[in-house]
């Protein structure tokens, strides 16, 4: 729409009588307001031709379309939204010339990183256009260098009480609707409901269309049209457009406005403001803010909800069908089958029931600890497409594939054809979301479950007891929090899991240093009546001689039937090695490669590189996958919750006249 076609004599006239019906009996209206009141007009007469062409000629250039515009219908204006109560026309405006010294600040900040933006908005102090003439402490200024193609002046408001920069709004045109926005949003918390007129019957009728859209599974146009809704401050808006943001990923400025003092809602929406409050490490006092308007008893059950959530022992439920799809997916994810249980959900969640009118999704997943890392942004999405909550057979036929867990797809090489979301092993040897390639030990154990696995080689055998689930982060910190580290003593926190049909594995995310000469693998103790496989990758980066490593032994009921290792170009081997899995075809260098030697079609699509040390780890750990038929949940390993044991050590005890060395990591203060 442009200024020719945008109707200001109409959009005046409509804010001038809704703020005349809102102000009619109010005891907070400012002198002067008698005659705007008894008129139902804001403005003024129009500004005379004459009038706007010597203020043109004051300010040397043609005034921006839209500001002209709005001078052709009234010369000034009456509360421009709720702090902005006179605005100029012809007359009260003036060059700012940087009164309040705000631009002064802006330039001692700029350097050769600050952004064209910045720069543009130090300057626009000096030479901007001033037009509030009457407010509370809020600028209104005008700059005519910040322009558009259409001539628009960019406004900009500053409210020095806000403590933020100053909102950039494309046109004068934009800077009125929000301030029309505004005046809606305080008129309709001032008023408690009694302020009523087509304006907001309209966007009433919206944030209903806004939630069946949601519950369709078009969380797209139901966002769109509530965050229209919620601008003009309409009552449920923002409680569901916080839902939909918070499974996008976003958790800044999302509170679920009057929800979380409502007891209907308590078990989903607090356990998610908890679990954010715990995560950001927030004070107390931020706590009793989001409980400001609630009751005594949703403040208990709130309590109840942060200590769990606190403690990780909060599980979220819900009922019917969506309920048990909920505790199935949980045992899943317990033990490393995070995409089969967001596969469960999924299929599950058309039978999910809101607790409420305002509840769009079960948001309390987000705080459970196995099910809550499973939620990304993306996958936020597909939740929000699939139609839920009495609206299932009204939406789109079909739910999307799950995303956000599978790795390398067919490339896998455990011999699952891809299906399922596999991801082999073969992403060991890619760099994680902060460009690192991180070591690596593991132990595959077949026909034994993830729980048995403490009982055959963990640190104190049978007695040995899986720790509560815990993200690798969690498992680091634990470490360092009062333990002791030794050359000699290498017992491993590793995560169990299952790693494909019949085998499990114990994973340290954190392996120690690789020491050959005192190595004593796994494998063996944890093989009696099976098979064990142990692998142990050292990146090149972390490796002390600077060409990595990369280990691999298998026992078979308590007795190791073949080894390598291999360090830059020594590979050291004993048993009789499978031809499949035989470390020549992958690590041997010049005339020591073979006619079978693997080359660079082992490269991750994520991950093109042409070093051959990771093409070679990478192949290695495809051959591997391939033998034994194993591959590793990369996403529960890498951002999800599971058990851990403290595992028997990887090295014997040092023999006479060997050294060792001990670390001890203790507190601030300790001695």
């Amino acid at each position: 729409m442009t200024e020719e076609t945008f109707d200001w004599r109409s959009f005046l006239t409509r804010w001038s009588e809704e703020w005349a019906d809102a102000h009619a009996d109010a005891d907070d209206n400012r002198a002067g307001d008698e005659e705007p009141l008894r008129a139902r007009w804001l403005g003024f007469e129009p500004a005379s031709a004459e009038r706007t062409a010597a203020m043109e000629a004051w300010v040397g250039q043609p005034l921006p379309p839209s500001y002209r515009a709005f001078l052709e219908v009234s010369d000034g204006w009456r509360h421009a939204g709720g702090f902005v109560w006179r605005l100029a026309g012809t007359e009260g405006a003036r060059w700012h010339r940087d009164g309040a010294g705000v631009g002064r600040l802006d330039r001692e900040f700029l350097d050769e990183n600050s952004s064209p933006e910045q720069v543009m908005r130090a300057g626009m102090w000096d030479r901007a256009l001033q037009l509030d003439v009457e407010s509370d402490l809020v600028l209104v200024l005008l700059d005519p260098l910040d322009r558009d193609e259409a001539g628009e002046w960019a406004v900009y408001r500053h409210a020095s009480w806000s403590g933020g920069p100053p909102t950039r709004y494309g046109s004068f045109r934009a800077f009125m609707a929000a301030m029309y926005r505004e005046f809606h949003r305080l008129a309709s918390g001032r008023t408690e409901g009694r302020f009523v007129n087509s304006t907001t019957r309209a966007l009433d009728e919206l944030v209903e269309q806004g939630r069946a859209e949601a519950l369709r599974g078009g969380y797209e146009r139901a966002e769109a049209a509530l965050k229209e809704a919620a601008e003009f401050g309409r009552p449920r808006a923002t409680e569901m457009l916080d839902q939909i943001r918070r499974l996008l990923g976003q958790t800044w400025s999302v509170g679920f406005g009057g929800l979380a003092a409502d007891p209907r809602y308590t078990g989903d929406v607090v356990a998610v403001l908890a679990a954010e409050h715990i995560r950001s490490q927030r004070d107390p006092g931020s706590w009793e803010f989001v409980l400001r308007s609630a009751s005594g008893e949703v403040r208990g059950a709130a309590a109840e909800i942060l200590r769990q959530v606190a403690e990780q022992t909060f599980r979220y439920t819900a009922p019917g069908a969506f309920g048990r799809a909920v505790e199935h997916a949980r045992e899943q994810a317990r033990w490393g089958g995070t995409d089969e249980a967001w596969r469960t959900l999924l299929a599950g969640l058309p039978h999910w029931t809101p607790l409420g009118p305002d509840h769009l999704a079960p948001l309390g997943l987000l705080a459970d600890p196995l099910l809550g890392p499973l939620v990304t942004p993306e996958r936020g999405r597909e939740l929000l497409a699939v139609p839920r909550g009495g609206y299932a057979d009204d939406g789109p036929a079909g739910v999307v594939a799950p995303a956000g867990g599978s790795g390398s797809g067919s490339g896998c090489g455990c011999g699952c054809g891809g299906e399922s979301g596999c991801d082999g092993l073969a992403w060991l040897a890619a760099e994680d979301r902060q460009g690192r390639h991180d070591g690596y030990r593991f132990v595959l154990v077949e026909g034994v479950a993830p729980d048995e696995l403490p009982g055959r080689f963990g640190a104190d055998g049978d007695a040995t007891a899986l720790g509560a689930p815990m993200t690798r982060w969690e498992a680091q910190w634990q470490r360092f929090a009062g333990g002791v580290s030794s050359t000699y003593d290498d017992k491993a926190q590793a995560f169990v899991a299952r790693a494909g049909a019949g085998w499990s594995v114990a994973f340290d995310t954190d392996p120690a240093s690789f020491c050959a000469p005192r190595l004593e693998s796994p494998a063996a103790a944890a093989s009696h009546g099976t098979r064990a496989v142990v692998v142990w990758g050292v990146p090149a980066e972390s490796h002390a001689a600077g060409d990595g490593l990369f280990h691999l032994s298998v026992a078979e009921d308590g007795e190791e039937r073949y080894a390598y290792t291999v360090e830059g170009a020594d590979i050291r081997r004993s048993g009789a090695i499978p031809p499949a899995l035989d470390p020549d075809r992958f690590f041997a260098r010049g005339e020591d490669a073979g006619p079978d030697h693997v080359i660079a079609e082992h490269v991750l699509p994520e991950q093109d590189d042409r070093r051959p040390d990771r093409r070679a780890e990478r192949a290695a750990l495809t051959a591997i996958a391939a033998e034994f038929g194993v591959a590793l949940p990369r996403f529960a390993l890498t951002e999800g919750r599971l058990h851990s044991f403290t595992t028997r050590s990887w090295t014997r005890p040092p023999g006479p006249g060997e050294s060792y060395g001990e670390l001890r990591w203790m507190a601030a203060g300790e001695s």
